[in-house]
């Protein structure tokens, strides 16, 4: 232990937070263990599920994005870091232009071999979010802004079909005022998991980045992005020459916002919407809300 001594305070934060990341690993591996000891279903990885990993093969690696969870910032900086020196700042990176597919490496495109080499030996990560914080997230971006007209046709229009009795001709022709309650609705409607994978801002973590077949090396939490996010880019290496953007939203979504949207659902749904995304609440250790009514 002499040597944490004389490195002195860098080294004693280094190995606190190692140990705290090792906890958050051991937590996935026990959900997972929980989980396959209880379903039948043993499903292999193809490449298809491999699409929201980002490579970095400069210094070796693998980011699994998620939706809402600080996910443009983190492909700013992937492509500070892939860009080889092209950009030196994240944020002067515009939030769609890291939101072009082409801009970055996916591991879906590369050889079974490549793929296999890849996921062995790159350190790979990931950032997660309280479940319910990130679905009213995603609502309140995709459902409740004038700007996301595509969404509101792609998906609104279908809710206020299946969903609001009595829909005026406008609102079954724009899709733009669907309400929490119809979203959620549409969530725990089996129709919809027969429609296909949810898409990819509502989608479980669990589904988008497979944490029982990809060993993740480090599991970041938005709720101490920073620390994590710089933690993951000391362990890269490139501590000192990338930081993670520092700002805040102020209009991000709260514990208290996502409360109050919940209390407008009933507590059927309530349940329901629990049932969807409870593997995510047990891999990342978040605890059962308190706003929360289950049947």
């Amino acid at each position: 232990m002499e040597f944490i001594e004389h490195q002195g305070r860098h080294m004693s934060e280094f190995s606190s937070a190692a140990i705290l990341h090792q906890g958050r690993r051991d937590q996935v591996a026990e959900s997972c263990r929980a989980q396959s000891a209880s379903s039948r279903k043993r499903r292999v990885l193809t490449p298809g599920d491999l699409k929201h990993l980002v490579v970095d093969e400069e210094h070796e690696l693998i980011y699994c994005y998620v939706p809402k969870v600080a996910c443009t910032n983190w492909k700013r900086v992937m492509m500070v870091l892939t860009g080889r020196g092209k950009y030196s700042d994240p944020m002067e990176i515009p939030s769609n232009e890291a939101h072009v597919p082409s801009n970055l490496k996916y591991l879906n495109q590369y050889s079974i071999a490549e793929i296999n080499h890849r996921l062995k030996s790159y350190l790979k990560f990931l950032f997660v979010r309280e479940p319910f914080e990130r679905l009213v997230s995603a609502y309140r971006n995709k459902f409740t802004l004038k700007y996301n007209s595509s969404f509101h046709r792609r998906f609104g229009t279908k809710i206020v079909r299946r969903y609001r009795k009595n829909a005026t001709q406008e609102a079954l022709l724009n899709g733009a005022d669907v309400k929490f309650r119809e979203f959620a609705e549409y969530l725990v409607d089996p129709a919809t998991q027969r429609d296909g994978p949810l898409n990819e801002h509502w989608q479980t973590v669990y589904q988008l980045c497979h944490p029982c077949h990809i060993h993740y090396d480090l599991v970041g939490k938005y709720e101490t992005l920073e620390e994590d996010a710089n933690y993951v880019l000391r362990l890269a290496g490139v501590g000192e020459s990338v930081r993670f953007p520092t700002y805040a939203k102020s209009t991000r979504t709260t514990d208290s916002m996502t409360a109050q949207f919940f209390s407008n659902i009933s507590s059927q749904q309530h349940s329901q919407l629990f049932q969807l995304y409870k593997l995510d609440f047990l891999m990342f250790n978040y605890s059962t809300p308190s706003y929360l009514r289950l049947d």
